[in-house]
């Protein structure tokens, strides 16, 4: 690894600084998303001011970054907006409606599979929420759901890393050219599938019985006019994406924007002679999109893209390189990596350290990249987005997880990776 100087070490301390404000966000009450836009402020600041080329090159280079990342952003938001215009008409009542089970074991593997299915087209993170809320409406007892909710974390991390719409880290992969559509969803498609299976079949082997209090709050939740009509409609918006690139030859936002763009013309139509259903209309629907989270992925994306700049990131993988040396070895300790740190930055972070010319796109190490980012994140409990979101809406600690799921989901991870090595390596 080359030396570092004054303004290198001073825009590395910024960035691990800034990071170690995000990881610890719960404890110091700053949120993350602010953290991350002042991260993207002061490294180009930083990365500008010790730079020996011109400001004009500087700011085009600037402008390379900012278009790229938008592309990343335009995609999420149109996506956010279309989960969330199914969910306001309750449209995944179509789906929850066919899980119900008084079996444990059944219960468990009805979960997990719709969980893995759900995830591929909509997002680990909505799908988590989605099957745990609907988990909380089923199972009273929170004992009996931990492993319930712990598989419905594993599945949809799992689930979301073989399609180029079901994660973030993976959308962000296919976007820049890194992994096509259809060579993502062949190749990871088993492996991602394995890493879910192992721990499915370790819960399922101490699943025994059935639920004696099933509960029946589901019935209570009616499904709002044309809730049909939105979910056909969202989910095949959603699958056309990968087509539309195919087709067109435009970038995958493109499409993401057309699909929102016809379903709320065709919500529109169903709901503008009716003033009691304003709340399912888009307007209504665009103010509850996750907006923070849309900050956070611009300020860490552009973060990164300083430290890409500045020739950080070039030094980290030469250090790779030199220390692992082979390309399995270094995406799964991405993968373990991914479990600490959030998988987001750390993908960032590889596609600024190898180039396209360095490895084309659909080469191994993307693909397994982007297994690894994505199902690693499974291994601890703050390792993934959905993992987060499931701690916080049914309450479980670290070490309960830590305790009862990452031996199997290790083991899951690692058969996963061995797979696709054995398969297409």
């Amino acid at each position: 690894m080359g030396s570092l100087d004054l303004a290198s070490i001073l825009l590395l301390v910024t960035f691990v600084l800034g990071y170690s404000a995000i990881v610890f966000e719960h404890t110091i009450k700053i949120s993350k998303s602010a953290v991350g836009l002042l991260i993207a402020v002061l490294c180009w600041v930083i990365t500008l001011y010790a730079s020996d080329r011109s400001l004009a090159v500087d700011l085009q280079e600037l402008g390379h970054h900012v278009s790229s990342v938008s592309q990343i952003i335009f995609f999420l938001m149109g996506a956010m907006a279309l989960v969330e215009l199914i969910d306001a008409h309750k449209g995944f009542k179509i789906v929850t409606d066919v899980i119900q089970s008084a079996s444990k074991r059944r219960l468990l593997w009805t979960m997990s599979i719709v969980s893995f299915i759900l995830s591929a087209a909509l997002d680990n993170l909505t799908t988590t929420i989605l099957m745990i809320s609907l988990l909380k409406k089923l199972v009273k007892d929170s004992k009996e759901r931990v492993p319930l909710s712990i598989m419905v974390v594993v599945a949809a991390n799992a689930g979301g890393a073989w399609t180029p719409i079901g994660d973030v880290t993976t959308t962000m992969l296919w976007i820049e050219g890194q992994i096509s559509a259809f060579h993502v969803m062949k190749t990871l498609l088993i492996p991602s599938f394995i890493s879910m299976l192992v721990p499915l079949l370790w819960f399922s082997s101490k699943a025994r019985g059935r639920y004696a209090h099933l509960k029946e709050h589901l019935e209570e939740e009616r499904a709002e006019p044309g809730a049909k009509v939105v979910f056909c409609l969202g989910i095949a918006g959603l699958v056309f994406v990968p087509i539309f690139k195919t087709l067109t030859g435009l970038p995958p936002f493109m499409g993401m924007l057309l699909s929102f763009g016809v379903l709320w013309v065709v919500t529109d139509l169903m709901h503008h002679k009716f003033d009691q259903r304003t709340h399912l209309r888009v307007p209504s629907i665009l103010s509850k999109i996750d907006t923070s989270s849309i900050m956070f992925f611009l300020g860490i994306l552009l973060g990164v893209d300083a430290l890409q700049t500045a020739g950080i990131l070039t030094m980290f993988a030469n250090l790779l390189d030199s220390t692992v040396g082979n390309l399995p070895g270094i995406a799964t300790l991405i993968g373990v990596f991914s479990a600490i740190v959030d998988n987001v930055p750390l993908v960032a972070a590889c596609m600024g350290m190898y180039s396209l010319e360095r490895f084309a796109t659909d080469h191994p190490f993307w693909i397994m990249i982007a297994y690894a980012a994505g199902t690693g994140g499974s291994l601890l409990i703050i390792g993934s987005a959905a993992g987060v979101a499931m701690m916080g809406m049914e309450k479980m600690d670290f070490f309960t997880y830590l305790k009862k799921a990452t031996l199997p989901i290790l083991i899951g991870f690692l058969l996963g990776m061995l797979s696709y090595l054995v398969l297409f390596y």
